[in-house]
């Protein structure tokens, strides 16, 4: 058994994954613009992983824009069989490297092309839809996108379909349109308004991918995270990944990484199991953070 495997698989759609992936945003530039400071390092990050038993790449053509899926292509291509490559459409970069909103059924079919042409395949494993009606989900509906998403899958470009930065209220309306097999928000320690959905998803067999596992681009900063850490052995970010994959079994993780030292301090998280006592310290941080 490899170190990832012992954190188990789950199903994605038609395709089985190990719960503990890969996010590929910080192998573009800084602010997730442009190139790499070291091209031949993000490589061997991709290369690693893949050797490593990481089974799910997390990626998507507007980091960069397209760096990050033309360096995956590079790392990797031709892709071994049990590799699912997971993207995200739904916005564009502007030339200032801002985010910007891209929804309409050309938007999403030019993004679905680019990413396919950029990676060098034929369809889509899983595309997720990202919704940016806000900074964070936002009321909505998102009957629209959703159905030119679902006519792209209906033309063969995309085998399943997720839903990203997204209420429960669109979840609900989005599986009411399409099939949905995964639904990717922030999510962590600190940051639980998900919780009940996250149990929702698990009854359905629909998987639940958090980002930000330590709090995004400002890291939590926790003293009971530290101090459990240091109890375990194990690194802030091992324990915040570990109480991630035991908080339910439809969890998959995808942290990112430019270093090929910290891809495997972050896959060792599989084989740390939190006690009891240390799970529920940890499930008071986000009381203290609220």
């Amino acid at each position: 058994m490899s170190t990832i495997e012992a954190a188990g698989t789950f199903t994605l759609g038609d395709r089985t994954v190990n719960r503990l992936g890969y996010g590929a945003m910080q192998l573009a530039g800084p602010h997730v613009y442009g190139p790499p400071k070291d091209r031949e390092a993000a490589v061997a990050v991709l290369r690693a992983a893949v050797e490593s038993g990481v089974n799910h790449i997390d990626t998507s053509d507007f980091y960069g824009p397209h760096v990050t899926n033309q360096i995956i292509r590079e790392a990797l291509h031709p892709y071994g069989a049990d590799l699912t490559i997971v993207t995200k459409i739904g916005a564009v970069r502007g030339s200032d490297a801002s985010w910007l909103p891209a929804f309409s059924a050309a938007d999403l079919t030019q993004a679905v092309e680019d990413n396919l042409r950029n990676l060098g395949l034929d369809v889509m494993d899983v595309v997720n839809l990202r919704i940016m009606f806000g900074m964070t989900p936002t009321e909505g509906s998102i009957e629209a996108p959703m159905t030119a998403v679902a006519e792209l899958q209906r033309r063969g470009l995309v085998r399943h379909i997720g839903l990203s930065s997204v209420t429960p209220a669109q979840v609900k309306e989005g599986r009411s349109i399409a099939e949905t097999v995964c639904v990717q928000n922030q999510y962590n320690l600190a940051h639980r308004g998900d919780d009940a959905l996250v149990d929702e998803l698990a009854v359905a067999g629909i998987a639940y991918v958090p980002f930000f596992p330590l709090g995004g681009f400002a890291p939590l900063q926790s003293s009971t995270l530290s101090d459990v850490a240091a109890r375990l052995g194990a690194t802030p970010m091992q324990v915040a990944l570990a109480w991630l994959l035991q908080r339910s079994p439809n969890i998959l993780l995808i942290p990112g990484t430019s270093s090929v030292a910290h891809l495997q301090e972050n896959l060792a998280a599989a084989q740390l199991v939190l006690p009891a006592e240390e799970v529920a310290a940890l499930d008071g941080i986000a009381a203290i953070a609220a």
